[in-house]
Order: structure tokens, then C-alpha cells, then sequence
């Protein structure tokens, strides 16, 4: 048997091991992080693109984009005759009236787009002042690389390419996906390389178009392949003031309050 005396000591002793334990672990264990809360990842950008920006923080991850996107066999639905996009951009709102009988294979994968949302928080990558606005490459990486080669045939050219007209970008015959471009100015020389139009800016929702950010220019502007790869972020910390397209949705009837474009005093610099 343990003398009474002797049970004390080891209680003591006991007490005294646990105590260090707990400082020990204290001490040691690292803090854990805490993810970004949806509000932090999704911060909207502060002030009007091109005066006196500050870096805009990527959207925050799978969460924020329609699941379908990652399955675009399955977005097949065909568009209707006439329809309109009313694009929410961090430059002002505009409209794009889409005419299917344009160009039909354009018009639909256009209308599935949107329909789940795919250009929301998009950036409008490439401005080339006289020339086009182009985006079309997701905020988020995985959609991007769930589109990877979706591409459908050509559309016979039936529009020529006006200021203002909607079309989308290839690499070649029959390599359209997700990409489109808006044209600053009348491009008809693009009409016999097979860029099909498929719709059409409304009234002056060009100003808006007009006042996305090109002063990075063609050369110095973002690497496509590592905006795929990284998506949002990337653009966000090199190219900061690329104006985004906060959302693109499909009009099933007018809105009740639409906002008027807005449109800056002056052009960025």
C-alpha cells in the first residue's frame, strides 16, 4: 500500500506534470487560420475604374459561380428568336440585343452564358482602343478549364462587323467557346475572317462600353493562359484597373428602373 504521505507527494507530482502539459501546449500549437469570409474574398471595388482605383480582391471560390458551368454538355438550350443581356459593369449598365437568325450557333452558346452567369465578375481583359473589347475568360479556374475545348462550328458571316456589334473570338475555323468581343469602331475587315455578329449594344450603352480601361494596351496587357490558370486574382494584382463585369443577366421582360449608363467626365489616363 501508498502511505498517505507518499500518495500526497505523487498528487502533487501528478498536478504539477498536467500543469506544464498545458503551457507546453499553449505555447507550442500554432494558431489556426480562418478562411476569408465571403464579404473579405468578395470585396467590391471601390470608386470608379481609372480615378484613383485601389486593387479589387478576387471573387471568392466555388461557392459564388452556378455548379452547371462545370458541365457544359449539358447547357445546350436553345435561344430564343430575339433576346436581350443586360450587363452590370463597374463602368456603368448597357444592353446587348441579340438577333438568333444572325448567327444561330453564336446566339445559343451566347444565351447558355449567360443564362448561368458565366461572365459575372469577368474582366474586361483586352481594350484595344480603336479596335475591340474583349472578355470571356471566367473569374474562376475550374470553370475555365470546363470549357476547354467546347468549341462549335462557324456561323455564316450575315452582319458586317459595326461599332457596337457582338462577336465571339476564335483561334481559327471552328474554335469558337467563350470569348466575344464588342467593336469600338466598324471592322468590316474582320467580316471575311469568319467573325460572325450575333447582337448588338442598345441606344448609347456605347458610352459605357466606350469607357472601359485600355491604357495597358495589346502588348503590355495580361498573359490569356495565366489568367485561366489563376483567374480573378491575377488581373486583380497586375492590371488592377481593368473594369469587371459584375454581372450579365438575361431580360425575360423590361426592368422596371433601368439604371442609366453612367459616363465619366473624362477618359482614365
Amino acid at each position: 500500500m501508498i502511505s498517505s504521505h507518499k500518495a500526497g507527494k505523487v498528487a502533487v507530482a501528478v498536478l504539477v506534470f498536467a500543469t506544464l502539459l498545458v503551457a507546453i501546449s499553449a505555447t507550442a500549437a500554432p494558431a489556426r487560420a480562418q478562411a476569408p469570409s465571403a464579404a473579405q474574398s468578395a470585396a467590391p471595388k471601390s470608386g470608379a475604374a481609372g480615378q484613383g482605383t485601389t486593387a479589387k480582391k478576387g471573387p471568392s471560390p466555388a461557392s459564388s459561380y452556378d455548379r452547371a458551368l462545370l458541365r457544359p454538355a449539358l447547357l445546350k438550350d436553345k435561344a430564343p428568336a430575339q433576346y436581350k443581356v443586360r450587363f452590370v459593369t463597374t463602368r456603368g449598365d448597357f444592353t446587348i440585343d441579340v438577333t438568333r437568325s444572325w448567327a444561330p450557333l453564336g446566339a445559343d452558346r451566347f444565351y447558355n452564358l449567360v443564362k448561368h452567369h458565366f461572365f459575372d465578375n469577368a474582366s474586361v481583359f483586352r481594350v484595344v482602343p480603336n479596335f475591340v473589347a474583349q472578355f470571356g475568360i471566367s473569374a474562376y479556374p475550374a470553370v475555365t478549364t470546363a470549357w476547354r475545348g467546347t468549341d462549335i462550328k462557324d456561323d455564316p458571316v450575315t452582319q458586317t462587323n459595326k461599332k457596337g456589334y457582338i462577336t465571339f473570338a476564335t483561334a481559327g475555323p471552328n474554335t469558337r467557346t467563350t470569348q466575344v468581343f464588342i467593336n469600338l469602331v466598324d471592322n468590316a475587315r474582320l467580316d471575311k475572317m469568319g467573325f460572325a455578329p450575333f447582337g448588338a449594344v442598345e441606344g448609347d450603352g456605347m458610352k459605357v462600353v466606350e469607357m472601359f480601361y485600355d491604357q495597358y494596351g495589346d502588348t503590355a496587357g495580361p498573359d490569356q493562359g495565366k489568367v485561366e490558370k489563376q483567374g480573378k486574382p491575377y488581373l486583380d494584382k497586375g492590371w488592377p484597373k481593368l473594369d469587371t463585369i459584375k454581372s450579365a443577366t438575361l431580360l425575360t421582360s423590361p426592368p422596371a428602373a433601368a439604371s442609366k449608363p453612367a459616363t465619366p467626365a473624362k477618359k482614365p489616363q
